[in-house]
């Protein structure tokens, strides 16, 4: 498999797909005004001001496959096992650890269809079902799954998928499929080890990324650590978002 170096996408407005092909960027800036949200709610760049994230809204939801997407702009998806905590990093990365905008749940399986939130008018970031939710009917599960395989197939704005793996457990089966079908299609495609800060301090200096990679299959460079309650990695995964939207299609 090949994917996009984390360090390659922050570094630089270059960066190579998974298929080898390579783009430049030509992002516009926006400077900071008096309604600026925290730097946490920045798109970091390496080359100059943070892009601000000043408008959150959903945009809608798509629920069967061929539904019209709510626009063609650029997107970022974000895609899991249930309950891997996909919707409260969503709302750290959107800087809504309060002002909640995706809808966090105690009980797994809550996101049932693509839903589209437009971030500063400008982009789409998809919260797709979680997978393996084993309670949910078989026909369920196979239903949401066929939904996400027609999305990732059909959309013509896909940019790129951040995939979020537990980092208190190793990747399942169902981790390794659904990446490795990234792979297969040539999918930009970043993975966050969520809920980070609940493990425990000898487990993170042995090491979390190195084993957690060599399974998926991916470089080092393509793991992120991540915490949705303390923000931790946040940075590294809005730089590699920015710059992914930023490719020219």
């Amino acid at each position: 498999m090949k994917f996009v170096p984390v360090s390659k996408w922050c570094r630089s407005r270059r960066w190579t797909r998974c298929c080898g092909r390579r783009s430049s960027h030509a992002g516009a800036r926006h400077a900071a005004g008096k309604d600026s949200l925290p730097a946490r709610a920045a798109f970091t760049s390496p080359e100059g001001p943070p892009v601000l994230i000043r408008s959150v809204e959903f945009a809608g939801s798509v629920v069967t496959p061929g539904q019209t997407l709510p626009s063609s702009l650029p997107q970022i998806a974000f895609a899991g096992r249930s309950n891997v905590g996909k919707s409260s990093l969503i709302n750290r990365l959107l800087g809504r650890p309060r002002r909640k905008i995706a809808r966090v749940s105690a009980s797994p399986g809550k996101t049932q269809a693509l839903n589209f939130y437009e971030v500063n008018r400008s982009f789409h970031l998809v919260d797709l079902p979680g997978s393996g939710y084993a309670r949910a009917p078989r026909e369920v599960r196979d239903a949401w799954r066929i939904l996400v395989r027609w999305y990732l197939a059909e959309s013509t704005g896909l940019r790129g998928v951040l995939y979020l793996v537990d980092s208190r457990h190793p990747p399942t089966a169902g981790d390794l499929e659904f990446v490795g079908h990234l792979a297969d299609t040539g999918t930009p495609t970043l993975i966050a080890l969520t809920k980070v800060d609940k493990l425990k301090s000898r487990v993170r200096e042995a090491g979390i990324v190195e084993p957690a990679a060599r399974k998926l299959g991916v470089s080092e460079e393509q793991v992120v650590e991540s915490s949705a309650r303390t923000g931790e990695g946040a940075d590294q995964l809005l730089a590699a978002m920015e710059a992914l939207l930023e490719e020219e299609s």
